[in-house]
């Protein structure tokens, strides 16, 4: 009888052990559990691009000065030349706000023949200087901000004259053609005409 007992504790024992055994080959165990919470959080997070507004085939951004915008600008490169050769890249890049009226190259075309190039000799540095500082209004300027009959007065010394019919804004009688361009010291606005000083 003794035996028989003995028998049947280990004969339960060993059934016991089994089942456990048999229970546990079918759960996944907690260490092979894929987590994939975090899967969002590890991909790389692409930078959101700055938004800008297109001049002469490039995007000018706030985050960039009045000249690094300028310098990109298909559009501007005679422009760019010209405050080079005042040497006004300092000023320009300088901490503002301006607010810049930029001719483009054709607006350059129109002026007389040999004009451009008579003001960019080194002699000529103070009276291409007086054209380029007659572009250039202290404080931030937008559209909105102009009015018609507005006086401006330039960093040259100079008056210029907004004139806004239709919603079309006109600096001295050049047209806006690009409004609002915003840099990280100014606004620029781009126009169709060369501003003279009287």
């Amino acid at each position: 009888m003794k035996k028989n007992f003995l028998s049947y504790v280990m004969l339960t024992a060993v059934a016991g052990t089994l089942l456990v055994a048999c229970n546990s080959s079918t759960e996944t165990p907690a260490a092979e559990t894929k987590d994939t919470s975090n899967t969002v959080a590890e991909q790389p997070m692409t930078p959101k691009e700055e938004e800008g507004v297109m001049v002469g085939g490039a995007k000018m951004v706030p985050s960039k000065n009045i000249v690094e915008n300028a310098v990109g600008s298909a559009d501007h490169t005679t422009l760019v030349a010209a405050v080079k050769a005042a040497g006004l890249v300092e000023t320009l890049s300088g901490a503002g706000p301006f607010t810049v009226f930029a001719p483009t190259n054709e607006a350059f075309d129109k002026l007389p023949k040999g004009t451009v190039e008579g003001l960019l000799k080194a002699e000529k540095k103070a009276d291409l200087t007086k054209v380029l500082t007659f572009h250039v209004v202290p404080g931030a300027l937008k559209a909105a901000d102009l009015k018609d009959g507005q006086k401006l007065k330039t960093v040259q010394g100079g008056e210029l004259t907004v004139s806004v019919k239709d919603g079309v804004v006109k600096i001295n009688g050049a047209v806006v053609t690009i409004a609002d361009v915003v840099s990280s010291n100014g606004v620029t606005h781009v126009i169709d005409g060369v501003l003279l000083p009287k």
